[in-house]
């Protein structure tokens, strides 16, 4: 049987950035030849303006004697280009993006081989999307594959994307008399943050359901005070004008989880995927190398084990002291990508290897790494998480990472975690790896306080009608709130949560939605609201790391009014990434909130700053500035 391979030599004529980013009215242009440099004469290239979209429309340019195409006046637009030859598809490349700059070349050089049917894994990994790695083509690196050319890659197979993002719906206007009461789940993530920041340094607009508003704003530490007293972290309030919409007010809620000066030793067991999938420069040697920097920061007395996955569940690393790093260095090393996922097999064996391991008075977790693809092993995931869930009751949690693209199981991994009493994170970058193993690396692994949950009572007499902004997937029941049986989330050592609600306040002639007039019953705010100056009371619960029963926090926040640039940088800036969130997810509710905006009132609130975090959102809001001006 005959197969195409497909070998690509892109030259540009100066640094160049995914999407190939063309001047209107440029020319595409190059050459398609076999594996001898013969020329193709009659291949044929097409630039798809648009895919699927009425007004679709296809440029086409057919080789010569010389095998040289040109492709002249390409309109602005998003294309696919593909390359023909005899009735076969040699070469699928997407998201091609025609703006400002100049011509490019692009060589497509092609190879007819003998083959033989193509075994499971090899479908798994070929059909992936060809990806460059994050920050584009940089000076003739491409796909991980340096000299400008890029091979094996399957295409008489059609490229796709098995990206997957559960849906989320902006949470709406409650008015305050009839629904007094919000409740809901802290969240930790930040896996929608650093996922975002991939999709705009590939100059992509994000999809609209990978945009968690919540794990945006907590990507980022606050200068809130550390705790004092018997409970484990500190609670802050501010109000102000919303920058989007100054007729409303904006309440931030901020806590913040204690320092440990001293941490316990640590039960961990690495469950790193190896399969097919993996094979990629942004998947497995990412996931490597991050795994090292955890290494290193490892005690003598915790203990490693490592289990893969892939076409079949191992321990290539029984439990060993963190004081022979080498050996466990050696294991990390010796990794190779091969093999079906099976993924739930894989949880299991880890699950299992915890248990033998297990620290009474220790961090007990498992730490899994993938691309999020589980398509063998536990047979549905409604097991899975009900095994997830038993383990976690008995003192071993799960912390998720996902790496690469093209294959994100981004709702079903952030699930997982949720349920394992642990917290998922997305890394793009060896930067990214260095922030969730070395510089929040107690509150990646330490819980001081779980099932944490939040209730905020508004007064009506202040408060007309509110918005929880983000935290959709986070939402309880009120009954919830007192119910100790319902799982929550978990905060780490010296970790931030951050929450933001939009008020409209008491005796706004805004329309809100309301329930009709009950019949039974009537709705009326006491005296005693009116008199209060208090605007809401934020009630908090949490149970220790080991405990079963509930504590209870509360505090008021008072009616104020404090002019925006009168508040605190950290109110200003998490203002400012909630705005962008929103504006990226075009929200119904962004109000004026516009890129511009996001980016004054972001300079404006930088701070200390000491790991640059802010300075790159900032640069992060100016490419999508730039790709927003693009798509027009």
């Amino acid at each position: 049987m005959k197969k195409w391979i497909l070998g690509i030599a892109i030259m540009l004529g100066g640094a160049g950035y995914l999407g190939f980013l063309l001047a209107a009215g440029a020319s595409l242009s190059g050459t398609v030849t076999d594996s001898q440099g013969s020329p193709l004469e009659g291949a044929t290239v097409t630039a798809i303006l648009d895919l699927g979209r009425p007004g679709q429309k296809d440029f086409k340019a057919v080789a010569d004697k010389s095998g040289a195409y040109e492709i002249r006046n390409l309109a602005p637009g998003l294309y696919i280009v593909k390359a023909e030859w005899r009735g076969k598809v040699v070469f699928v490349r997407r998201d091609i993006r025609v703006a400002e700059g100049r011509a490019f070349r692009l060589d497509i050089q092609t190879t007819l081989v003998d083959d033989i049917p193509l075994i499971m894994e090899e479908r798994e990994a070929m059909a992936r999307p060809t990806v460059p790695p994050p920050g584009g083509i940089q000076g003739g690196v491409t796909g991980g594959v340096i000299g400008g050319v890029m091979t094996a890659y399957r295409t008489d197979m059609p490229a796709f994307n098995t990206e997957e993002y559960g849906r989320i719906t902006d949470n709406a206007y409650l008015d305050a008399l009839n629904n007094p009461l919000s409740t809901f789940s802290i969240d930790v993530d930040t896996a929608s943050y650093a996922n975002i920041r991939r999709f705009l340094k590939q100059n992509q607009w994000p999809p609209k359901d990978a945009v968690r508003v919540e794990e945006m704003v907590n990507y980022f530490d606050y200068g809130y005070p550390q705790p004092r007293g018997e409970h484990p972290f500190a609670v802050v309030t501010e109000v102000s004008a919303a920058p989007w919409n100054p007729a409303h007010k904006l309440v931030h809620i901020g806590l913040q989880g204690k320092l440990l000066e001293s941490v316990p030793p640590s039960n961990l067991v690495f469950l790193l995927d190896v399969s097919g999938s993996m094979n990629s420069p942004e998947k497995l040697p990412l996931l490597k190398a991050a795994f090292k920097l955890l290494v290193g920061q490892l005690s003598p007395e915790d203990r490693i084990s490592i289990v893969v996955y892939a076409g079949a569940a191992g321990l290539v690393l029984p439990a060993t002291p963190g004081s022979k790093k080498e050996i466990i260095l050696e294991a990390i090393d010796k990794l190779q990508a091969g093999g079906s996922t099976a993924g739930g097999a894989g949880i299991q064996l880890a699950y299992k290897t915890a248990q033998e391991n297990f620290l009474k008075n220790g961090n007990n977790r498992i730490i899994l790494a993938t691309d999020g693809d589980f398509n063998v092993g536990v047979s549905s995931t409604g097991d899975l998480v009900r095994m997830i869930e038993e383990k976690r009751d008995q003192g071993i949690f799960l912390t998720i990472l996902g790496f690469g693209m093209g294959n994100l199981k981004d709702g079903r991994m952030e699930q997982l975690a949720d349920k394992g009493n642990g917290n998922y994170h997305y890394v793009d970058s060896l930067l990214e790896a260095k922030k969730v193993f070395i510089n929040d690396l107690r509150g990646t692994l330490f819980t001081i306080a779980k099932d944490v949950k939040i209730q905020v009572e508004f007064n009506p007499a202040k408060v007309k009608a509110y918005r929880l902004v983000g935290y959709e997937t986070r939402l309880l029941a009120k009954e919830d709130f007192a119910n100790d049986a319902k799982d929550a989330g978990e905060l780490g050592a010296g970790h931030t949560v951050t929450a933001l609600y939009e008020v409209i306040p008491y005796g706004s002639k805004e329309a809100v939605p309301g329930i009709d007039p009950l019949k039974y019953q009537e709705a009326r705010i006491s005296p005693e609201a009116f008199r209060s100056k208090e605007m809401l009371t934020v009630k908090l619960r949490y149970k220790d790391p080991d405990g079963t029963a509930s504590k209870l926090i509360e505090r008021p926040l008072l009616d104020a009014a404090v002019a925006l640039e009168k508040t605190s940088d950290d109110f200003r800036f998490a203002a400012a990434v909630a705005a962008f969130g929103m504006v990226l997810r075009d929200s119904e509710f962004k109000g004026k909130a516009d890129l511009g905006q996001v980016i004054e009132l972001a300079k404006g609130a930088r701070g200390k700053d000491a790991f640059g975090y802010r300075a790159e959102f900032i640069n992060l809001v100016e490419i999508a500035s730039l790709i927003r001006d693009l798509r027009r």
